[in-house]
């Protein structure tokens, strides 16, 4: 596999979204079909590995040090801190908290998830907007004196608040939300990353499945699919995007490759500094991912697919009100 970098890492083009493992798109798989998963993907050359304390409550963690941590040296182990769960009386919830004191908190419990000593690359897995930026990146960058971080990033922020992290201690790579379907880090955060030298690493760079080929039902969706409270898979808008999805996948058919194949070679054509981080929970769509490393895709293909599939020809917005307001938009 052709590699990029992400500060002094030298990583796979296409590295690994460990989150489906454990959480968001419904009943996780089996332990052991997970361990399966990251093996494969270890095998086929992946060496950038994604996950977060927020994935499964610190599961997703635990099973990324359990399989991995034989392998340690081989790979690029990234995390986030500042977004995790937190017990409550009426159960476990989700809780966004930049604090320093809780930064460092979230990070020693990952070091003690992951089963190692340090973590290659740890965010700040969103801002938390009650606290100045410089000092959620104060605390991240005290993690990298202390020896348990090697480099810091930064995800879902703008172009404005990536700038004032960066003046307070060097950003290795901003995570966001980058595909066909989703254009926002074109406005000004990936000419941000290119300016400081970030990576830009894409999380959901096959649409949350949507860009994968096949139709996407709702209606079979389990109830805590984080699908089901997403516009742009409801109602009127799906409809119309299904139009649009179909359009995409007649161009993959006409190039040979899978759609899945296509979103992520688009993506590695947008910019050196990218780096898709697809997850999926089977070894045959891991080995379809990857397939994308080869693919080589003229200006006029890049042309077509971004006439088809873009801002304005996908209807609804990417999250609901809710989870728009914990994003960090401000002049992306």
């Amino acid at each position: 596999m052709h590699t990029r970098r992400i500060a002094s890492f030298e990583v796979s083009a296409i590295g690994l979204g460990c989150m489906n493992l454990s959480h968001a798109y419904g009943a996780p798989p089996s332990p052991e079909q997970g361990e399966r998963l990251l093996l494969a993907a270890l095998d086929a050359g992946v060496t950038l590995f994604d996950t977060a304390a927020l994935y499964g409550f610190g599961k997703n963690e635990t099973l990324v040090g359990r399989v991995l941590r034989s392998h340690r040296q081989q790979i690029t182990l990234c995390s986030k801190g500042g977004m995790a769960g937190v017990q409550f009386e009426d159960g476990m919830k989700r809780v966004i908290d930049g604090s320093p004191e809780v930064i460092r908190r979230n990070c020693e419990d990952s070091l003690r998830r992951l089963q190692t000593d340090v973590i290659d690359l740890y965010y700040l897995h969103r801002w938390d907007k009650q606290v100045p930026i410089e000092d959620s990146v104060g605390a991240l960058a005290d993690l990298v004196h202390a020896g348990k971080v090697r480099a810091i990033g930064l995800s879902e922020v703008s172009a404005v608040t990536l700038r004032k992290a960066h003046a307070v201690f060097p950003i290795a790579a901003v995570q966001s939300e980058y595909s066909l379907w989703t254009r926002n880090a074109e406005i000004a955060v990936l000419q941000a990353c290119a300016d400081i030298g970030a990576a830009y690493v894409a999380f959901s760079p096959v649409a949350r499945g949507f860009l994968c080929g096949a139709p996407l039902e709702v209606e079979s969706m389990v109830a805590n699919d984080l699908r089901r409270s997403m516009p742009r898979f409801l109602g009127e808008a799906h409809a119309a995007n299904r139009k649009v999805q179909a359009a995409f996948n007649a161009i993959a058919q006409s190039l040979g490759c899978t759609p899945a194949q296509l979103a992520l070679a688009w993506l590695l054509h947008k910019a050196p500094h990218t780096i898709p981080i697809p997850g999926t929970t089977s070894v045959a769509h891991l080995q379809e991912d990857l397939g994308a490393d080869g693919l080589q895709l003229d200006a006029d293909v890049m042309a077509r697919l971004e006439q088809t599939v873009n801002s304005h020809t996908i209807i609804g917005q990417r999250y609901n009100a809710q989870a728009s307001s914990e994003v960090d938009t401000e002049a992306i």
